[in-house]
């Protein structure tokens, strides 16, 4: 069978997802009003509410949710073969993600720009808040972490990526100018920008002298440097140092002078990069060789497994962060919602979508298939196998394999600094919320709640976690990511119920979802924290173990907390209808 035919069936659902249902649940349900004042216009202070123009909102949305969790993690996923990935990816955006990323979107705007960790304490109380704090936390901690890990390994790896993507901070901060203090047009500017980057990718793929080998610069791979590092490390240790400075800048910025520009210029990256990719696939044509379930991946369930690995491109807790977090504070009006947050959910998945095409169609053969995806353990080599099959994709439109290659170190960075700088803002708000809670005063300021973040952040990344050294302490508290992510999506749904139910909405549409994503991940969290992490079992882990325990029953804790709130306000609904 044909890709092609993966992705028409995609389209199609994703095109009647937004035409219909995101249409019912924005006007019947949100009933969202264009004439109520946003955050943005309530609090307009240039510097974090600032009223955007919904094309360039949603640029900043769909860049900060899509890095490379939406190819990581589909990747991962077709090793139970492609059509459970594929089911979840499609029916998970239309269903789980829209009415999530929109509804948080709207719930924020409707309560002054707040974040979902500030309103879990108006709807199910303060208690619950302080433990969805937690989770949001150490969420964000490990998002930081590993996606800086992410960005300097392929700085290191692809040397010719790092002037292309540098280049794009002046240009964004220009834009941002020409905009905000002239009024003037984005759209072109930002459009020549993203042909500025890419005629610089094209040169930098084919003239060594322009591309920045910091490891190279140091004597090559295998020499010794200071402290004893290998040219590796030190190489690895320079990067974080530079990125942990500029993400320290940027995400103190007023969003108009980086993070808007940037981002709107990285939206049209993606774009590209789909529009390439996609017609790549329809010129090409290839075969899928992956089987449509994987009778022989048995050392791993896929259920309830699946739900937790794709994360980003079905249902992502992080996106709720950045919808409550820096997207509600920039909305112009609240009939935006439906298509910053809604359509911005089916953009990830598109990518979400074509990640699973690119690597089901790769191998000549099911037998070679099957012979990569051996166990779930080689499973997560599957972004090597998306690169190589998006390279072949990127191949039928006569983009030569060297500067594809560059070209997709360049989005996947571009995406990774811009979820990087949003994360570490919205860290900075969590700590400054924690900081006033308990009258912490010296880590309410923007500059030490940031400093704060970016501190911890670093030490994270640069922890020895095993033998790979420096730096791999960034997947300490990987294991962890998929729960806590999906946990965070679940209650931030159940938070969006409450509320609806208090309105005398529907709440279906957000009980539905929510009900099934918590089943699935507690389950599957029960089953790694209590076979796989615990000191009694095989791969014992205390770390995780003792994390993930505490993360299980602060959830558990919430969500009895939140249907003992939604009983009680049931039986308070009952007898004033009896009376």
């Amino acid at each position: 069978m044909s890709g092609i035919y993966l992705a028409l069936i995609g389209f199609i659902v994703f095109f009647l997802g937004y035409r219909f249902y995101s249409k019912y649940i924005s006007e019947k349900v949100y009933r969202l009003d264009p004439n109520y004042k946003t955050p943005a216009h309530q609090f307009k202070d240039g510097v974090d509410f600032v009223p955007t123009n919904k094309f360039v909102l949603w640029g900043h949305h769909f860049t900060s949710v899509a890095g490379a969790a939406p190819i990581v993690g589909p990747a991962i996923a077709v090793y139970w073969g492609w059509l459970p990935a594929f089911l979840w990816v499609i029916l998970g955006t239309v269903f789980a993600a829209g009415v999530h990323d929109s509804g948080t979107l709207f719930l924020s705007v409707r309560n002054k720009g707040q974040s979902v960790g500030t309103l879990a304490n108006k709807l199910i109380g303060q208690r619950a808040k302080i433990l969805f704090l937690f989770i949001i936390l150490l969420l964000v901690l490990m998002v930081n972490a590993v996606f800086a890990w992410v960005i300097a390994n392929l700085f290191i790896n692809n040397p010719s990526s790092v002037l292309p993507v540098f280049i794009q901070i002046p240009l964004a901060i220009w834009i941002g100018y020409h905009v905000y203090k002239r009024s003037g047009s984005m759209l072109l500017p930002s459009i020549a920008a993203l042909a500025v980057m890419y005629g610089t990718a094209i040169i930098t793929s084919y003239v060594p002298a322009l591309q920045i080998d910091v490891q190279g610069y140091l004597g090559g791979e295998g020499a010794t440097t200071l402290f004893g590092l290998d040219t590796t490390s030190m190489a690895f240790l320079i990067w974080i140092v530079i990125l942990m400075v500029y993400v320290y800048i940027a995400s103190t910025l007023p969003v108009w002078k980086l993070l808007q520009p940037r981002d709107f210029i990285n939206s049209h990256q993606l774009i590209l990069g789909l529009l390439i990719l996609y017609l790549g696939l329809f010129i090409t044509s290839p075969e899928i060789t992956a089987p449509m379930t994987n009778s022989a991946a048995t050392d791993t369930p896929w259920f309830p497994i699946l739900f937790i690995t794709v994360a980003c491109g079905a249902i992502s807790g992080f996106h709720g962060l950045v919808s409550s977090g820096t997207t509600s504070k920039q909305l112009n009006n609240e009939n935006d919602v439906r298509f910053v947050g809604y359509l911005g959910s089916v953009g990830e998945g598109l990518l979400a979508l074509i990640a699973i095409i690119a690597v089901v169609t790769f191998f000549d053969s099911e037998s070679a298939f099957l012979g990569f995806y051996s166990d779930y353990n080689a499973a997560g080599g599957g972004l090597n196998v998306f690169v190589d099959g998006a390279a072949v994709l990127a191949s039928g439109v006569g983009i030569p394999e060297s500067v594809a290659a560059t070209i997709v170190a360049v989005i996947i960075v571009s995406f990774a600094a811009t979820t990087l700088d949003s994360s570490v803002r919205l860290m900075r708000y969590i700590i400054a919320e924690l900081g006033m809670e308990y009258n912490i005063k010296s880590i309410t300021t923007k500059h030490s709640a940031t400093t704060l973040a970016v501190v911890s952040s670093t030490i994270l990344v640069l922890l020895p976690g095993d033998s790979r050294g420096l730096g791999s302490g960034g997947y300490l508290l990987w294991p962890l990511f998929g729960t806590s992510n999906q946990l965070l999506a679940g209650i931030s749904l159940l938070l969006l119920a409450i509320y609806l139910g208090r309105k005398g909405r529907n709440i279906l549409p957000a009980l539905i979802p929510m009900a099934f994503l918590m089943v699935m991940t507690l389950y599957a969290m029960f089953l790694q924290v209590f076979t796989q992490w615990a000191p009694w079992a095989a791969s014992s882990d205390w770390l995780l173990f003792t994390l993930g325990a505490i993360v299980f029953v602060f959830a558990l804790w919430i969500v009895f907390t939140s249907i003992s709130v939604l009983r009680e306000e049931k039986k308070n609904n009952d007898l004033e209808n009896v009376s």
